[in-house]
């Protein structure tokens, strides 16, 4: 992983075998943290009361927010953490070290006894996932050429639905929790094929190492960060609050049934809509704009919203359907804002800035989560309480609008 490889060949749409390489195991990395993400998710009914035994609805609430909710506090400290981490040692090494974090920590939870000691697990998987997105992204934005990054990093945002839809696959095919969980033995498996895959980027080889030179560079692109802060995390609360509780959601629609079947659906349908919307986001950038794709998106998911969780009060297949468009809008979100807000920032910065980025949003996306799930009585269900949070569409919208971003490349 010391080596220095400059991966573009002759030719600006030329692409070296090391640079599909490092794709790939970009793309794997991101697969299996959408899997590890989202697996608790369509599990999370089982586990409480499989550690908890019988409780009420409101104590299986309480505890499945605080799953939840401290998943994400520890992804938003990684993502603030391994973007950091990422400029100092390497996007090589630190790609290995945060895989392999929240591999190991997903096996342990197959063994846990205690609730807490579930919550405290979770967190530092969390710490892993949030790692991997920054630093993946920031990998491949230095290794594309410009013309075939929005498709690279596009492609690349795909890798978390198809884990939201193996989530879904899994807890359709595997009962028993324990065993789903087993699942993060592949990451680990990968961490350690990785040490030999991977080869470090030219650009952060030569990239200005000066602390100067980075607390000027900082402050030189604050206002990019504050914007790229706001658009992303508005986002990004809106679908954390949305994925987290859409299974239960799912199952406080039906009566005398146990779920299984129709909550693995939702998320194998969430999963393959956002995987969609990921793969063709780089083509719809370049044939409508970052601004324009943008707006049609955060106005999309607040629409769809209102459709899926104030109209239906009962289950039926249209539920199936909105999801699907709903998830697509996300996944074109999601390959837009990966390729926009790396491009603001240079190479000394880039991790750091983008793991800011993507994270700020997360500390109120925590807050979020747990409070959909505390709130459901007083909030009148579910249904009532998701679609109150999505109205956090409407700030990215306003940002879009009162910012008018354009994406410039710092590559």
């Amino acid at each position: 992983m010391d080596n220095v490889t400059n991966f573009s060949t002759a030719g600006a749409d030329k692409i070296s075998a090391r640079c599909w390489i490092v794709f790939g195991v970009c793309l794997v990395s991101n697969m299996l943290g959408g899997t590890v993400s989202t697996i608790m998710s369509v599990y999370l009914p089982t586990v409480v009361r499989d550690l908890l035994g019988e409780v009420s609805e409101q104590q299986m609430n309480e505890v499945s927010a605080y799953i939840n909710a401290l998943y994400i506090v520890g992804w938003t400290f990684g993502g603030f953490t391994w973007g950091w981490i990422s400029d100092a040692i390497g996007r090589a090494k630190a790609l290995v070290l945060a895989i392999a974090c929240y591999g190991i920590f997903t096996v342990l939870i197959a063994f846990t006894s205690r609730w807490e000691y579930v919550v405290a697990l979770r967190m530092l998987d969390g710490f892993g996932v949030g790692g991997v997105l920054v630093i993946s992204v920031t990998y491949l934005s230095e290794i594309f050429p410009e013309r075939l990054r929005s498709i690279a990093i596009g492609i690349l945002s795909i890798g978390f639905p198809v884990g939201i839809f193996s989530a879904g696959l899994v807890n359709y095919l595997v009962a028993d929790w324990r065993q789903g969980f087993m699942i993060g033995f592949l990451p680990i498996g990968l961490a350690i094929l990785s040490i030999w895959l991977l080869h470090e980027s030219a650009k952060w080889k030569m990239r200005e190492t000066s602390s100067g030179y980075k607390m000027m560079a900082f402050r030189g692109n604050i206002d990019k960060v504050i914007q790229g802060s706001l658009i992303f995390g508005s986002m990004l609360i809106g679908l954390w609050a949305i994925f987290s509780w859409l299974p239960t959601w799912v199952q406080s629609l039906l009566v005398n049934s146990d779920g299984q079947k129709e909550r693995g659906i939702s998320m194998m349908i969430l999963g393959a809509g956002g995987l969609t919307g990921g793969f063709i986001s780089g083509w719809v950038a370049n044939a409508l704009g970052v601004r324009k794709s943008m707006v049609i998106c955060f106005s999309a998911c607040l629409i769809l919203s209102f459709l899926l969780f104030k109209v239906n009060t009962t289950f039926s297949p249209v539920i199936y359907a909105e999801i699907v468009v709903l998830a697509l809008f996300f996944g074109v979100s999601q390959g837009l804002l990966s390729l926009y807000i790396p491009s603001l920032f240079p190479t000394a910065i880039r991790a750091t800035a983008t793991g800011i980025c993507f994270n700020v949003g997360r500390i109120f996306t925590a807050a979020a989560v747990f409070f959909v799930g505390a709130l459901v009585t007083t909030l009148g269900g579910y249904g009532n309480a998701i679609f109150i949070f999505s109205f956090v569409f409407l700030i990215g919208l306003l940002v879009i609008f009162f910012t008018r971003p354009d994406v410039k490349s710092n590559a």
